[in-house]
């Protein structure tokens, strides 16, 4: 499968179907920031079993489910949000969607249930690629690239099939893809 886009801020990373990496098995991840030095985003579809309150003892009712960012710095906490109206900052990483902000004011926004989960998604750790990596994987066809979704698909609480959804918004071409199955093995 070649993909004609390449990666920038903003758009999604799919990977290939019979990507064996754990870390990126079926993975959709939204690219936060990406320049010459290297490429940071957050894998949108790995849940883990942490709520917002395991890893923010203080927020002891937040009961938001935080999502395994990628492999690195898995000791670090990160968010995109869509509420921009309401913390008032954050990087604008796509039309409506940021990443990061003002912990503060979040934390207080979480204790007066001001924000919701569709508006906001926490993740531990991130996904990065220096300079040349990504690019060689590109190469490699390990990744499919898509400037083309609802901001919808980024807050979505559907990570088992957002991988195959997000596959079959990309048109026919790829369509049929969606369908492969995870261990090709056990056909």
């Amino acid at each position: 499968m070649i993909s004609r886009l390449q990666p920038a801020l903003g758009r999604l990373l799919i990977s290939e179907p019979f990507l064996m990496d754990p870390n990126f098995k079926r993975a959709v991840v939204l690219i936060t920031d990406h320049q010459d030095e290297g490429t940071v985003g957050f894998i949108l579809n790995q849940c883990s079993t942490l709520l917002l309150k395991d890893v923010v003892p203080e927020l002891e009712e937040a009961s938001f489910p935080v999502y395994f960012g990628g492999p690195v710095e898995t000791d670090t906490i990160h968010f995109i949000h869509r509420c921009y109206d309401k913390i008032g900052d954050g990087q604008e990483v796509a039309k409506g969607i940021y990443w990061g902000g003002n912990f503060e004011t979040l934390k207080a926004l979480i204790r007066n249930d001001s924000i919701s989960e569709d508006e906001i998604k926490f993740f531990i750790g991130y996904s990065g690629w220096g300079n040349d990596q990504l690019k060689r994987e590109m190469k490699e066809n390990t990744w499919i690239v898509s400037d083309d979704f609802h901001p919808d698909v980024v807050f979505s609480g559907n990570e088992e099939n957002l991988w195959r959804e997000v596959i079959i918004n990309l048109g026919p071409k790829y369509a049929h893809v969606s369908n492969f199955p995870q261990d090709p093995n056990l056909n």
